[in-house]
This record gives structure tokens, C-alpha cells and sequence, in this order.
């Protein structure tokens, strides 16, 4: 059985790899992700929100950085920002509880601001 450390060490890393069949092992199709849109349950329901997000972080210039990240039993809790070429995370955060090596439930939430868009004139 993995460690909560060993499965949020591992939804990072393959999540800034790109690698979204590695990301999605973490979850079961029991697995809830909390989002402020509402709850997904799932892996195929969940596969379609990282499914945006790896298009989004896969563009160009896209920046992650890591603030806070802290594990208690079966809890992880990490604080983010980032920067895409359509996002500004000003401030994002994640809550996981594993249970038996994979993520049972999720939370994310987000100050997200659109980039600026200049329109040829």
C-alpha cells in the first residue's frame, strides 16, 4: 500500500509530466474531486477536468509553483500558483485523502484570473 506522501509525490510529478494515463491511476471510479463547479465522481468524469487542465498547462510559458505542501495520516494539502498562457492561479489549493494507495477524495479550489487578450486591431 503507498503512502499518502508516495501518491501526492506521484500525482505531482506525473501530472508535470503530462503524463494524464499515469495522473489517472492515482484515482479509482469510486474517487469524488470537489470542485467549485461541483463534484466529480469517477475516473472517466475526472479524466475530463485534467483533461482540460493538462491542454491548458501543456501550452507554452506555462509556470507552476509549489507554496505549501503538507501531509497528516491520510490527508495531503498542497497551495499552488501558476501561470498559463490563459491563467493566472493568483492562489489555488488541493486537499487529498488517500486510502489504500489511491486518491478517494479530492478538493480543489482557485482565484483563477484570465490573461489579457490583445485583439489586433
Amino acid at each position: 500500500m503507498s503512502s499518502t506522501q508516495s501518491v501526492l509525490d506521484n500525482h505531482l510529478a506525473r501530472f508535470a509530466a503530462g503524463d494524464l494515463d499515469g495522473l489517472m491511476a492515482d484515482y479509482t471510479d469510486e474517487s469524488v474531486l470537489f470542485t467549485p463547479s461541483g463534484p466529480l465522481q469517477g475516473r472517466q468524469a475526472i479524466r475530463g477536468l485534467m483533461t482540460g487542465l493538462f491542454a491548458e498547462f501543456g501550452k507554452p510559458g506555462a509556470r507552476f509553483s509549489m507554496q505549501i505542501q503538507s501531509i497528516a495520516g491520510d490527508v495531503g494539502f498542497i497551495v499552488w500558483t501558476a501561470e498559463t498562457a490563459d491563467n493566472r492561479y493568483e492562489f489555488a489549493t488541493d486537499t487529498f485523502v488517500v486510502r489504500g494507495g489511491k486518491i478517494a477524495h479530492q478538493s480543489f479550489a482557485a482565484k483563477l484570473v484570465p490573461r489579457d487578450r490583445k485583439v489586433a486591431s
